[in-house]
């Protein structure tokens, strides 16, 4: 982005180079509208809750191409000033990823990530911001903090223009990473708020052990200990805490989602075989479960673990 000034030349030089596909570029430009902005804050501390819509649009975000990891000129400046003004402000975030929150999610006390909802999104953000609808949702992503705390900030952009990007990262994907890093995330995989409170207990195992070619059961329990009907992803993870090669701290492997009544509980199973405890060996070319010690985490998300209990692979 270039900085303008009224009646003020600038000198710009675009290098664009297209290798393959029908050739595409834009210019444009962003003017800020001080008579808006000004009705804007006007408007926000008259009401009782403001909402900022904020985000990204077919223009500035797309499959195929890259976008900035800062949300679009201007919308940073207007959510810290509308929240300065009513501190009761709601941003809804309209984007395909994570977004730099740094410079204003401090100062909002609520924020929605809508993704791209479609057609009856605005009915569906409208049922949860009046609390008709309890939100169940759970990321299937983990959002960083910064760009530079991304596992591929080192490696996805070929900045020596050899035309080669490796996948430096590994198998160490997404929570993964972080877990090896112990690196603090903003949201976590898996993670998702809700107008209820969920409580998990009673984690059994079928066997202490179980033996190739078998399957074992984990059944848990989940109650509603909140005033709100709702909806809760329970998600299982496995660590493998003997193997002979490098695995991720913990791997997901299942999960349900459950709808539940204030105070109803109910039971949940999972069934873990040969294939949840394997990771393939390049050494032999093969898929392989190696014997030795496991543990069952159940989470709410991947860094909000409720139960864990180990059991062994004979």
């Amino acid at each position: 982005m270039i900085p303008l000034k009224a009646s003020t030349p600038a000198e710009v030089k675009l290098e664009y180079y297209q290798k393959t596909g029908p050739a595409e570029i834009r210019l444009g430009y962003f003017q800020q509208d001080d008579s808006l902005f000004k009705e804007a804050l006007k408007l926000a501390r008259q009401c009782q809750a403001a909402v900022v819509c904020a985000g990204f649009t077919p223009q500035t975000e797309g499959e195929g191409r890259d976008r900035t990891f800062a949300l679009p000129a201007g919308q940073t400046d207007l959510i810290n000033a509308v929240a300065e003004v009513n501190p009761k402000t709601i941003v809804v975030l309209t984007a395909g990823g994570n977004v730099e929150t740094e410079t204003w999610l401090k100062n909002v006390p609520v924020l929605v990530h809508v993704w791209y909802p479609g057609q009856e999104g605005g009915q569906a953000l409208a049922e949860i911001l009046f609390g008709h609808t309890t939100p169940s949702g759970k990321l299937p992503a983990t959002f960083e903090k910064r760009w530079e705390d991304n596992p591929v900030f080192h490696s996805y952009y070929d900045e020596d223009g050899d035309n080669k990007v490796f996948y430096s990262e590994g198998i160490l994907l997404g929570y993964r990473h972080y877990d090896k890093h112990k690196a603090e995330p903003l949201f976590p995989f898996g993670y998702g708020l809700s107008y209820t409170q969920f409580a998990y207990s009673n984690l059994v195992l079928s066997a202490p052990f179980m033996k190739p070619g078998k399957a074992l059961s984990v059944s848990l329990d989940v109650e509603n200990i909140g005033h709100r009907p709702g909806k809760e992803v329970v998600q299982l993870y496995i660590s493998d805490l003997e193997s002979s090669l490098e695995r991720p701290v913990k791997e997901l492997k299942g999960f349900q989602k459950v709808e539940l009544k204030p105070g109803e509980k109910k039971t949940l199973e999972f069934i873990i075989t040969e294939k949840e405890l394997s990771f393939y060996d390049d050494r032999v070319n093969r898929w392989k479960a190696e014997p030795g010690k496991f543990e069952i985490l159940i989470g709410s998300s991947s860094r909000d673990i409720r139960l864990r209990q180990q059991f062994e692979l004979r």
